[in-house]
């Protein structure tokens, strides 16, 4: 028996989740993936920003996989590392990059300059989209191989700065699928449904949780069928695409969330 065919038999035989990890990536929307050291009994505990980082084994390996913000500057940051042998702290080094600037013209100018009576409902939604960004739990293990959530070319990439009617507004913190009206939605990993909510510029949205910090959301649906608390399996449908909330066309806006940051999703997916 030839050497190769030995190495394709015990990767075949390895679970797909203690192997299948992001593309590490240390830019901002990026991910950083780092070793901690050898997989011990006790998971160590890793905060970003002061806030919680999925911690996972890996090869018998501890590994943070660290979310980067947009908006972190290039430069030198610290990881807090918390385990049963003390405290210590990494130096965490973000690299520059530049995202490309998209035009958009959208009809409906309340979309892209909202009425003031507006304002309350807005600001409160983002306030939830905030608190699901830093939601963590503990009773899944995150499998980190993602699968595209939709069947349909990638359109608007993660990171795209975003002009609409000629007024600059927030980066785009998602990947776009171009896909029409109804098309079946699948979840891209096991999860459990953390929201499902209809937002002013999100629409129709659903928020799956797949693990100590990271979270998937869905956003401009036609209709949900799932309800919160539910368990999800990879691939399971939850619901179909559309054009609710802020929208040019009908697409599925996917955005994913490590560590409560929104990062691109492409580096959870396989290489093209």
């Amino acid at each position: 028996m030839t050497h190769w065919y030995i190495a394709a038999l015990l990767l075949l035989s390895t679970p797909v989740a203690s192997w299948a990890m992001p593309r590490h990536s240390p830019v901002p929307g990026g991910i950083a993936v780092i070793e901690l050291g050898t997989a011990g009994d006790t998971r160590p505990d890793a905060f970003f920003n002061d806030l919680p980082q999925p911690v996972i084994r890996h090869r018998d390996k501890w590994v943070v996989l660290v979310g980067l913000p947009l908006d972190a500057g290039a430069g030198t940051y610290t990881l807090r590392i918390r385990s049963a042998a003390g405290e210590r702290s990494l130096p965490l080094t973000v690299r520059e990059k530049q995202y490309p600037t998209q035009h958009l013209r959208i009809a409906d100018d309340r979309m892209v300059t909202p009425p003031p009576e507006l304002e309350s409902r807005i600001v409160a939604e983002q306030q939830r989209i905030a608190e699901w960004k830093r939601h963590y739990s503990i009773e899944r293990e995150p499998d980190t191989r993602f699968e595209l959530p939709a069947t349909g070319p990638r359109s608007a990439r993660f990171g795209v700065k975003r002009v609409l009617n000629g007024e600059p507004r927030s980066p785009h913190g998602g990947l776009d699928v171009a896909v029409g009206v109804g098309a079946p939605l699948r979840a891209p990993a096991a999860g459990t449904v953390l929201a499902v909510a209809d937002l002013y510029f999100a629409g129709k949205t659903v928020v799956i949780d797949h693990g100590r910090g990271v979270l998937t959301l869905y956003a401009h649906l036609s209709r949900i069928d799932v309800a919160e608390g539910q368990s999800l399996a990879r691939g399971e449908a939850f619901g179909a695409s559309g054009v609710s909330g802020r929208i040019t066309g009908p697409h599925l806006h996917w955005v994913v969330m490590v560590g409560g940051a929104s990062v691109d999703p492409e580096l959870l997916l396989p290489p093209r």
